[in-house]
């Protein structure tokens, strides 16, 4: 596996069908012009070819205003099926989340006052990744198959790798090598 820029999504074009698809959904919705003022970087399963059937495009945003992001998030995407946007407190931060449908993938829209590179989201994108160069095409089938009986993502890393206590815990302290 290559090393990817994963905040630069043209990577994807160069990818699995999933992920050719996924630039396509992404630039017909303009996901990322629209929200280019956050920083938006695509995330979870599909950027790193672990993604199952019904996987969902994550995209990760940091916003300075939890009010202005959630005004935009509407007046952009408020159209779209099955749209919802919820404000919580996720361990102690703000946190913004749209959620819509679209013709080949679910949609979630995730924001925080944090930057992005820092966001739990992106460290584990990070983390998978390095891990899935690190032990190569057999990990990966392995991690697949636990999603595919299942197991969620985090989980299912930290089963194969032993790992003890919450699995997304384990995962933000794993040092990767990239």
């Amino acid at each position: 596996m290559p090393v990817i820029n994963f905040e630069d999504p043209q990577y994807l074009l160069k990818g699995t069908a999933k992920q050719v698809l996924a630039h396509k959904t992404l630039a017909e919705l303009r996901i990322f012009d629209l929200l280019n003022e956050y920083d938006p970087v695509l995330a979870g399963t599909i950027p790193i070819g672990i993604d199952i059937e019904g996987s969902d495009l994550d995209i990760l945003c940091c916003f300075s205003s939890a009010i202005k992001f959630e005004i935009d998030l509407k007046l952009f995407f408020a159209k779209q099926e099955k749209f919802r946007v919820r404000k919580l407190w996720m361990d102690g931060i703000e946190t913004v989340i749209a959620s819509f449908k679209t013709n080949h993938f679910p949609v979630e829209i995730f924001g925080q006052e944090t930057p992005v590179v820092q966001q739990a989201g992106y460290l584990h994108l990070i983390n998978e990744y390095g891990l899935l160069i690190k032990y190569g095409e057999d990990f990966r089938r392995k991690i697949i198959d636990l999603k595919l009986a299942g197991w969620k993502t985090e989980p299912a890393f930290a089963k194969l790798l032993g790992l003890s206590g919450d699995p997304y815990q384990a995962m933000l302290k794993i040092a990767h090598p990239l």
